[in-house]
Order: C-alpha cells, then sequence, then structure tokens
C-alpha cells in the first residue's frame, strides 16, 4: 500500500532541501530535509505555523495581530507526493542523512517508512532523523529504519495543556530509545525549571538533554545564547545552538 505523504509546499514545490542540520546532536551534519504538513499541536511561538496554522482554524499565534491574523491558504503551502516521488527527490543530492521534520512527521510514519526503505533499497548508507514533539509513538516498521530521534517536549510557554503536550508513555518510549535525545526550546529561568522537572519525573541523563534558544531572529538569539550556556554548564545538559536563525533569519528552504 502506499501512503501518499502531505508535505509543507514552498514556491510551487515541496519543501524538500539540501542544508546543514542546523540543530541538536547532528549539528552540522549535511542534511537533506523533508518538510511534512500537519501537526497535532499548536504551539504559541511556532516557527513554522504554515504547516498547521490555516484559514478556518481556532489557533491564535504570536503572530497575530488586531490587523492581520496570522493564517495561510491552506492550498498554497500544503502538497502531495508519493513516497516514491518523495525518495526521488531527496536522492537529487549527493547527501545520504534525511531529517523528517514538520509540524510532526509522525503522524505519517507509514508514508515516511516507505521513504526510508526505498532509499536504502538503492543505498543501505542511508541515515533517517525523526524530528517529532514526542507525543506519538513511532511503529516497530518505522522506528527500524530511524536512525536518530530529535524529540522536542514543549514547554507551558508552548501555551499547550499539558495533557496534550506530555503524553508519559510515549516519553518513556523515547527515554528507553537509545535513538533519542530531548530537545527544549527554552527562553528563561522558569523554563529551566520545567526541564529540570522532566529530567527528574523521567529519569533523563543530563547529556541527552539540549537546551535550544527560543529565537526566531538573529538579535534575539543572541541575547538568549550565554544564558543558556552558563545554564548547560550548571545542570550538565548540552547547549544547540540555531545555526539557520543566525545565518538565515526567517527565510525559508534553506
Amino acid at each position: 500500500m502506499t501512503d501518499t505523504l502531505v508535505l509543507a509546499e514552498l514556491d510551487g514545490r515541496p519543501e524538500i532541501f539540501y542544508s546543514l542540520q542546523g540543530e541538536g546532536v547532528s549539528q552540522g551534519l549535511p542534511s537533506v530535509f523533508v518538510r511534512l504538513s500537519g501537526c497535532n499541536l499548536q504551539c504559541h511561538w511556532c516557527d513554522t505555523e504554515y504547516t498547521w496554522n490555516w484559514i478556518g482554524t481556532p489557533y491564535a499565534h504570536a503572530k497575530d495581530r488586531p490587523d492581520h491574523a496570522a493564517k495561510h491558504d491552506r492550498a498554497s503551502v500544503q502538497c502531495r507526493r508519493t513516497p516514491d516521488e518523495v525518495a526521488a527527490l531527496v536522492a537529487q543530492w549527493p547527501c545520504r542523512n534525511i531529517v523528517f521534520t514538520g509540524g510532526e512527521p509522525l503522524l505519517q510514519q507509514a508514508g515516511l517508512e516507505q521513504v526510508a526503505r526505498r532509499l536504502r533499497s538503492d543505498d543501505a548508507e542511508y541515515e533517517v532523523e525523526v524530528e517529532t514533539n514526542g507525543t506519538l509513538l513511532p511503529s516497530m516498521d518505522l522506528d527500524k529504519s530511524v536512525t536518530r530521534y530529535n524529540v522536542s517536549p514543549k514547554l507551558s510557554h508552548s501555551r499547550m495543556p499539558a495533557a496534550a503536550r506530555l503524553i508519559p508513555e510515549v516519553i518513556r518510549y523515547f527515554v528507553e530509545s537509545p535513538k533519542a535525545t530531548f530537545k527544549f526550546v527554552c527562553a528563561d529561568d522558569a523554563d529551566a525549571g520545567e526541564i529540570r522537572e522532566f529530567q527528574r519525573a523521567f529519569r533523563v541523563e543530563g547529556r541527552r538533554i539540549l537546551l535550544m534558544p527560543e529565537a526566531t531572529d538573529s538579535l534575539t538569539l543572541e541575547k538568549r545564547r550565554e544564558p543558556l550556556f552558563e545554564l548547560c554548564k550548571l545542570r550538565g545538559w548540552r547547549y544547540t545552538d540555531r545555526l539557520h536563525v543566525a545565518i538565515f533569519g526567517r527565510r525559508r528552504g534553506v
């Protein structure tokens, strides 16, 4: 069975592009990104809100103003491709690290598993990263294809209720997986307190916790780097930057 994948669209094409991984444990690694459309969370500060904040939906976002709702025409920011078509687009670049991102990729994991299988049937060297909000369990079939999970649990500043963003059985699954690390978008000391509680509650090793500044522009990123740097030293956590924000700002497809 072929599962058609719903992808973000950019300039009339699927948002599939060759770049460097800008975040997480594989930061700096040449990678092909496949951006999926659709998410089961609607974080207030989301920097890819075009994957879920469509005209007609009731969600609020930080970009909303009285004279401008930050909502998108779904037909203009979303497209569909088969796993074969996605695999062919990925294979055009001389790169063997693929990153499934979103939105929330695990909403479409059957199709992702097919993409991974098709790529590896041609070249067994392909590695697969999945960026996920940590609320959905991977299937056994997909897990066999995944090299790394970049799990990004959401904190209270996302304005999502805890019952929606923290699913204990799913978090425990990723804690038990040697493939997973936990990346937190962090702005201040209050966020650090939540992260410490998460670490205690789920018994996560400090070396598997990464702090990343909440920032969508270079000035905010610069302001928040040093405090998080020091916090990581204090708590035994890891720091990850946002290379794409530092270099490209809000540009997509880079």
